[in-house]
């Protein structure tokens, strides 16, 4: 993993399985040209955007809901990378960015929570990406879809928001998108480090998924990535503003 993190610095602000582990192994499929715009949409505590900025040199946009961009400002500040990253504080269906602004948008173990919808990609995400540009993300996901149920020893940590779903799931879904031609999407060989790392962290969150590990026992998670080249633009979208 890259070795520019210091791990007390990971652990202290992952949100999820590692997510600069995640992305390291996702950026073996795709380049970006150094001072590309890019959306790293869902950022958490930034540690993705960090590592756009550092690995490829890219003007990162830190987009997130649920953290404030101002902490994340420090956070880029104090490392230096506040002319490089910009911290911003939005929701995913009302992103507040130019049509075609940026040449890539990534997303690391957030889009499930708003992207697992049909239609989501064309009217939201692609619209802001130029043509030919890239959209590359990860997700936690499923093995092999769950039928009419869920495993019962999986059922005290199943929560209705959690749109874990099989790579066939989520290969399906993108292949019907009208703006996207997906390009590469496969299960990230990280899968089992990702979510040890994470479950090291001192955070209660943390702590209530080693449960849920040891009860999944290796045989229903896994680590999707996806990346899609911008095609143009669908017919019929709708403008990509409200929910």
């Amino acid at each position: 993993m890259n070795n520019r993190f210091d791990i007390d610095f990971l652990r202290e602000n992952m949100m999820g399985p590692n997510c600069v582990r995640i992305l390291e192994e996702l950026s073996e499929d795709f380049t970006l040209k150094p001072d590309a715009r890019v959306l790293d949409l869902g950022c958490g505590r930034g540690l993705t955007s960090i590592f756009l900025a550092e690995e490829f040199g890219a003007r990162v946009f830190a987009t997130d809901l649920w953290i404030p961009a101002a902490e994340n400002f420090q956070r880029f500040k104090q490392l230096g990378l506040d002319d490089r990253i910009t911290p911003i504080h939005a929701e995913a269906h009302e992103l507040p960015f130019a049509e075609g602004f940026f040449d890539a948008i990534v997303s690391i173990d957030a889009y499930y929570y708003f992207g697992a919808k049909e239609g989501f990609l064309d009217r939201y995400m692609a619209p802001l990406v130029k043509k030919d540009g890239l959209i590359a993300i990860a997700v936690p996901g499923l093995k092999k879809d769950f039928d009419a149920e869920i495993p019962e020893e999986l059922v005290p940590f199943w929560e209705e928001d959690m749109n874990f779903f099989s790579l066939k799931w989520w290969q399906d879904l993108w292949s019907r998108a009208e703006t996207i031609e997906l390009t590469h999407c496969r299960s990230l060989r990280c899968h089992e480090e990702a979510w040890q790392d994470w479950l090291q962290c001192d955070n209660p969150y943390a702590k209530r998924d080693i449960e849920m590990l040891k009860a999944e026992g290796g045989r229903y998670f896994d680590t999707i990535g996806m990346i899609a080249k911008k095609t143009g633009d669908a017919e019929n979208r709708e403008p990509a503003s409200g929910s």
